[in-house]
């Protein structure tokens, strides 16, 4: 799942996509062990990289609620 230069990295869904394709493919019984162990390096590579997405995605969220920041109130109050 490798990006060619200049070429914009896939999104999280593309992604996951990819992760189960790499499951079928892994659940094939005649799979060789060499394309086995490739395929389960790359999936954890996928997997690491949408666990970091949905990471960045939740602090955005935590931002945009509030929490994270200091509440206005409390900057008030410290004057």
């Amino acid at each position: 799942m490798s990006t060619e230069p200049g070429k914009e990295e896939p999104g999280f869904e593309e992604r996951m996509r990819r992760l189960e394709e790499i499951v079928r493919e892994l659940e094939n019984p005649e799979l060789p062990l060499e394309r086995s162990v490739e395929l389960y390096k790359e999936g954890r590579a996928v997997s690491q990289s949408c666990r970091e997405l949905l990471e960045k995605a939740r602090h955005s969220v935590l931002l945009c609620d509030g929490e994270g920041e200091t509440p206005f109130t409390d900057m008030c109050a410290k004057k």
